[in-house]
């Protein structure tokens, strides 16, 4: 559905629904025409050609976030007709209980037959306020680079002096990139977000009925501008971005990207030798990000694409905002579906799921899939054939068809398991890249539901197809409102087909379980609510590329390691002695 039918079924709600209970809901919500907001179920019935939604209600302040603050009342508004005048309610629920519509309730109601929860209407700086509990203090740390950015970006080409890659912004399915190059070497043609989807559960029908898929809402559409120095470092290039959907018109979204230069406070690898000899070789950690947040409803996606100076490539995604909420009516049974977080309101427990695409191409287009992992082989010590040993042993296998790289949510995935080109490295191995999957055990919708087939890419945590340009996204923004007849669904991607020498597509789901709990109000935070996968070299290059750093630092016993021509880092007190120059603060995306 558009949002110009939400705002009018909203519109018909308010203006010929609401008025059947006036005296219940000013006496029970404190309802005055304007402290009630709604939020909608999806998809919107149980079978194909449903247009029946529910309608939960919530209260409306300023400043205050809504999800937080149910009231109880779920409606349930039949709206196929293609005249509004034709819409009706065909349920009501309040505290448990079903009823045929608000007339019914008012006149309960009035007759002291009804059994109410009078809901206050939440303050200004209540639990649900994202404003400070405390005065302002010190600021947080500042990141900045001494001797300017190691990045330029031109348009939505990015380059440093190891990496270039050309970022997209797509209206549905948000951030992705293309053309990535290390040192001018093509490792993937396409990395991407390809959907989102959270199931909720709850015991009243609007939340039991919840499945949100945002690529439908539009996760590029949702991005809003990023605050410097908060959802970016300070320094970071700010990007606009131009999207075209709905209006007719090209709409601007201010600063919706941005791109730093990430210091990760940890050495990205490091030595300190005392055995014969004595010497310290380090490279501090950084990377190149590039980064957009998807607004979705209550819930804001931090997408991360990340690029390391060893060769590395990693894609992660950050769950914060407010959590969904539903009215806490019944007793213990109601804590089947999560954590009480407020006043007779349950953090409702639900599902993340993430998917992702990544068109590699390894050292070329002809790519294979291979497995390694290890085992225990019992052996004889050769020098002592009564001792034996359990030696640590390569098991290797060349995945060849498409069935073989299916990997369900559950089974274990091999602990290497790369994609290799034809060509070798200096030590005649294949230069490959492996995959690995940042990702707790997921939990998928059962097989038996007939909403699973839209969902398909679910039961998998990694997937290796041949590319097709008909199999070139995995979802579709048509399943939010028609879950039960997708037109396409991604395990008919996987039929078998040979995997030897072809140009090969790589897809990843990353997903987590979500039980709200006290910590989550206001907001859920991003720490330890992160997935996502890392595409690392295997064999690709002779040697580690990152030694070739110009950060990098080395220095031995006997020589003064606080000299700048000994050791790089002892410059930074010169170069830093001054403020950095930072560019003036300003948000223009309300």
């Amino acid at each position: 559905m558009l949002g110009a039918e939400f705002t009018q079924m909203w519109k018909h709600v308010k203006e010929v629904e609401l008025p059947k209970a006036p005296v219940f809901l000013a006496s029970v919500f404190n309802y005055n025409g304007s402290t009630l907001a709604p939020l909608h179920a999806t998809p919107s019935g149980l079978r194909s050609g449903d247009r029946a939604t529910w309608i939960a209600l919530y209260h409306n302040v300023s400043g205050v976030g809504v999800f937080l603050h149910p009231v109880g009342l779920e409606l349930l508004l039949d709206h196929r007709a293609l005249d509004p005048a034709h819409w009706a309610v065909q349920r009501v629920f309040y505290l448990g209980r079903y009823y045929a519509d608000l007339g019914q309730l008012e006149w309960e109601f009035k007759a002291g037959r009804l059994e109410v929860v009078r809901v206050p209407l939440p303050l200004p700086n209540g639990a649900s306020s994202l404003k400070s509990r405390t005065s302002p203090g010190p600021l947080p740390p500042l990141q900045f680079s001494p001797q300017g950015s190691q990045y330029s970006v031109q348009g939505n080409l990015v380059a440093s002096s190891l990496w270039t890659f050309t970022f997209g912004h797509g209206v549905f399915s948000g951030m992705r990139i293309f053309d990535v190059r290390f040192k001018g070497e093509r490792v993937a043609y396409e990395v991407s977000v390809q959907e989102c989807v959270s199931v909720y559960g709850a015991d009243s029908p609007k939340t039991m009925m919840t499945r949100y898929l945002d690529s439908s809402y539009g996760l590029g559409r949702h991005s809003r501008g990023l605050v410097r120095g908060v959802d970016c470092p300070y320094q970071s290039t700010m990007v606009d971005i131009h999207i075209l959907v709905g209006t007719g018109a090209v709409q601007l979204l201010p600063g919706a990207v941005c791109v730093f230069e990430e210091a990760q406070g940890l050495p990205l690898r490091r030595h300190h030798n005392h055995l014969e000899s004595h010497f310290y070789g380090g490279l501090a950690g950084s990377a190149l990000v590039v980064r957009s947040v998807s607004s979705v409803g209550n819930y804001d996606y931090v997408w991360d694409f990340v690029l390391h100076p060893n060769g590395a490539l990693e894609g992660r995604v950050h769950a914060t905002g407010y959590v969904n909420t539903a009215f806490l009516s019944g007793g213990e049974e109601s804590l089947l579906f999560g954590n009480r977080v407020g006043e007779r309101v349950l953090g409702a427990v639900h599902t993340h799921a993430f998917h992702f695409k990544l068109d590699l191409d390894v050292a070329g287009l002809k790519n294979w899939v291979v497995a390694e992992d290890v085992v225990f082989k019992p052996v004889a010590a050769p020098w002592s054939p009564e001792h034996q040993l359990q030696r640590p042993q390569l098991t290797r296998q060349v995945l060849g068809r498409e069935d073989l790289t299916a990997f369900s949510l559950g089974k274990p995935l091999p602990r290497y398991l790369y994609l290799a080109g034809n060509q070798t490295n200096a030590w005649g191995h294949q230069r490959g890249y492996r995959i690995q999957i940042h990702s707790p055990l997921g939990i998928h919708m059962p097989l038996e539901s007939d909403m699973e087939r839209a969902l398909s890419w679910g039961r998998y945590q990694l997937v290796v197809t041949r590319r097709k340009e008909e199999e070139s996204q995995s979802s579709s923004i048509y399943y939010q409102n028609d879950i039960w007849t997708p037109t396409m669904a991604f395990a008919d991607f996987i039929n078998n087909e040979t995997l030897l020498g072809e140009d090969l597509v790589a897809w990843v789901t990353a997903s987590f379980l979500h039980i709200p709990h006290a910590e989550d109000v206001p907001n859920t935070v991003t720490l330890g609510n992160r997935v996502g996968f890392l595409l690392r070299p295997y064999n690709f290059f002779d040697e580690d590329p990152s030694i070739f750093s110009p950060g990098s630092v080395y220095f031995e016993k006997g020589q003064d390691a606080g000299l700048c021509s000994v050791n790089p880092v002892a410059c930074i007190p010169h170069l830093a002695a001054c403020v950095p120059d930072l560019p003036p603060f300003f948000y223009q995306d309300f």
